[in-house]
């Protein structure tokens, strides 16, 4: 009221509605190899089929890691996939498939190794690379890209014969070839021959369909199969075979013409040739022809399971490099595939069909002797499998969940069980660099294959060996093994590491009940897709591994498969040796620490430890209420904020918490009493 210099009313709020906010439990992480995908770039998946759409099917080279990552989104729809990959080495990394325009060396490989969009959009790529597969490896050896320039790159009549040449087409009924033969006239020579035969064979492209035939005797769309480079030629005629994909089934015939229609591989997936656009018309130039038509293809079948399936369309984007839509959308062809292809980067130009302004695109550009441009990515190459002892590109794979405030994870999927330098695990690595760092995460982890598979008798001991080298934490889980399942994408059955279905449990623990219950037992532990384990501990087996902090999945005979334990990697006895107590603290400091937030930056007394308490015993006594603690106080007061406290511009909350415990341990006592006993007289002593 201070500031009022005549009356009046000044309204002002103060808001004490603020909650302490929900957060997220069930968001599962993985790295490992894959067959697709970008590399060191985390992908958020929802669904197996995602999963497959983004970084590919299993294959003998990545199995474990990949049904780890279908595992956990077995019971669960978020999980981030960083795909690892080494992109050093060129006769072992994972190289980038590329279509080049002439003569490549040896060294281009590592200088266009494109990893990710970023890797992409900062790389200065050799100027000899059109395209290159959109992410390493190769599977990027299956794609096509086939580009259509102009009207008669889309359907012309190629002439075959002239005033000095007489040219025929010899067919035969059921064959899939055609003999074009070129005969000089009059003193001409075979070279004129061979010349015409030579510009026929530039004007035609593998994949173009040729119209053949005539009203007599019908026509036929056939299909380039094979092209020849060049010509045979003989002391009388010029010549060259066309293999096509269909056999002829005109009647047997010689086709004397003096033209043959052609059109475009993918002209029946565009409704025309590609034009002017609007956006180039509009400088006064109807002529320039700067649209295109794009395609992508899977030749070699291997993203679609057929051969020669067209992935996608581009039609009548442009070569201007400014060329908008009404809605100021862009329709160069660069920034449209590099943005929206799954499949490709186009990271040069064809020559004769540089981009520019639409100012500038004159007809004088336009690409007249690239009327159809096809070409197939050649050279990509897969690195390092999830064996290999390799862990340079694992650790920059996982290194992306490194940071919490980049990005919220909860539940951490090693996969496969690596050893590496100096005998330290993949697993120990995750846990000193990512949740001891982070500490709001918690890796799972699987006994690796040599212990559980082939190993009978020696599993316990074995698990034990290999217990002794993992870090001593709470922010662990260790389950016994492997699980056979079904392989459905290539018809086999493999081992594959449990720890996707541990993180898997918890992630539909916490959607079902909260993170603070146990996802283990009968109830909210079983496994899925489980046709045998690699080690099914019996009792004994169980009392020497559990104690240990292993984690045993057991098969009980007409039940079904089970995780039968709860305890992290702490081995001394605590509150925190226990997975349910473990993540009821992360959830509890998770949303506490974003709660308290709020209280950076105000003053440090009465209101706001008031306000800060109001916000956080509510939620608290909610926690409670879903028997997640018994009891709990809160300390936020003169007595922890001291003068002292204030002074250095702290703030400071203590929450002293009773954490509710799973059973672990059922004691029945079953004492038969005489009929003429008191049973008061027995209760108590037994």
């Amino acid at each position: 009221m201070g500031n009022q210099l005549s009356p009046g009313v000044v309204a002002r709020e103060y808001d004490l509605t603020t909650i302490v906010p929900s957060v997220s439990t069930t968001i599962g992480a993985t790295a490992g190899v894959f067959n697709w995908g970008p590399v060191d770039e985390l992908v958020l998946v929802d669904t197996e089929a995602t999963l497959v759409e983004r970084f590919g099917k299993p294959t003998n080279r990545n199995a474990e890691t990949w049904f780890t990552a279908a595992n956990f989104l077995a019971y669960a729809d978020k999980l981030y996939v960083s795909r690892a990959a080494n992109t050093t080495d060129s006769s072992n990394g994972t190289l980038t498939a590329y279509a080049n325009t002439g003569a490549i060396t040896a060294n281009v490989h590592l200088a266009s190794t494109v990893k990710n969009r970023d890797d992409f959009e900062t790389k200065t790529i050799s100027s000899d690379i059109l395209y290159l597969a959109k992410c390493p490896g190769a599977l990027g050896n299956s794609l096509r890209v086939s580009v259509c320039d102009t009207t008669n790159g889309y359907s012309s009549n190629v002439t075959i014969n002239s005033v000095n040449v007489n040219a025929s087409v010899e067919f035969g009924v059921g064959s899939s070839q055609a003999t074009f033969v070129f005969t000089p006239t009059g003193n001409n020579t075979v070279s004129v021959a061979n010349t015409l035969a030579t510009d026929v064979i530039a004007a035609l492209t593998e994949g173009d369909y040729l119209i053949v035939g005539n009203t007599a005797i019908g026509e036929q769309s056939l299909k380039i199969d094979v092209l020849p480079a060049a010509p045979v030629s003989n002391a009388t005629t010029a010549s060259f075979t066309v293999s096509f994909a269909s056999p002829y089934r005109l009647r047997a015939n010689t086709i004397v013409t003096s033209t043959i229609n052609r059109k475009w591989e993918f002209s029946n997936l565009v409704s025309s040739a590609p034009g002017t656009s609007d956006f180039v018309k509009a400088f006064g130039n109807t002529s320039a022809k700067d649209e295109l038509h794009v395609v992508v293809v899977d030749d070699g079948g291997k993203f679609s399971g057929v051969p020669g399936t067209v992935l996608e369309v581009y039609k009548d984007v442009s070569r201007a490099t400014d060329a908008v839509t009404e809605n100021n959308t862009s329709i160069y062809y660069k920034d449209i595939i590099n943005k929206k292809s799954p499949y490709i980067w186009i990271a040069n130009d064809r020559t004769g069909a540089v981009s520019n302004t639409a100012a500038n695109v004159l007809t004088a550009t336009a690409p007249s002797t690239h009327a159809v441009t096809t070409i197939r990515l050649i050279n990509g190459k897969d690195g390092d499998s999830e064996s290999s002892t390799n862990l340079a590109p694992l650790y920059a794979a996982w290194e992306k969940y490194a940071s919490s405030d980049e990005i919220e994870i909860d539940l951490l999927l090693v996969g496969k069980s690596v050893g590496g330098i100096e005998g330290e695990q993949l697993g120990n690595w995750i846990v000193d660099n990512i949740s001891e760092t982070r500490q709001d995460c918690v890796p799972f982890i699987s006994l690796p294959y040599d212990v559980v598979i082939n190993n009978k008798g020696r599993e316990s001991a074995d698990a034990l060996a290999f217990e002794s080298l993992t870090r001593d934490t709470s922010f662990r889980f260790l389950d016994s093994g492997y699980k056979y399942q079904e392989d459905r994408y290539n018809g086999v059955y493999r081992w594959v590491p449990l720890n996707g279905d541990m993180a898997g449990l918890a992630a539909r623990t916490d959607v079902n009940r909260d993170s603070w219950w146990s996802f283990a037992g009968l109830n909210r532990g079983q496994i899925k897709n489980c046709i045998k384990l690699a080690w099914n501990p019996n009792k004994s087996e169980r009392d020497i591994i559990y104690p240990k902090g292993i984690n045993p999945v057991v098969t009980f005979q007409g039940e079904g498969t089970f995780l039968y334990g709860d305890r992290t990697g702490l081995s001394k006895s605590s509150a925190f040796d226990r997975i349910n107590v473990r993540r009821l603290f992360i959830t509890l400091e998770r949303a506490i620490k974003r709660a308290a937030k709020y209280s950076l930056f105000e003053f440090n007394d009465n209101f706001t430890r008031a306000s800060f308490k109001n916000m956080v015993v509510p939620f608290l006594k909610d926690v409670q209420g879903r028997r997640g603690i018994t009891d709990f106080v809160l300390i936020c007061d003169e007595s922890n904020n001291t003068a002292q406290v204030i002074d250095r511009n702290e703030f400071v909350a203590s929450i002293y918490i009773k954490p509710a415990r799973s059973i672990n341990f059922i004691d029945l006592s079953f004492v038969a009493v005489g009929t003429g006993v008191s049973f008061n007289s027995v209760i108590g002593k037994f």
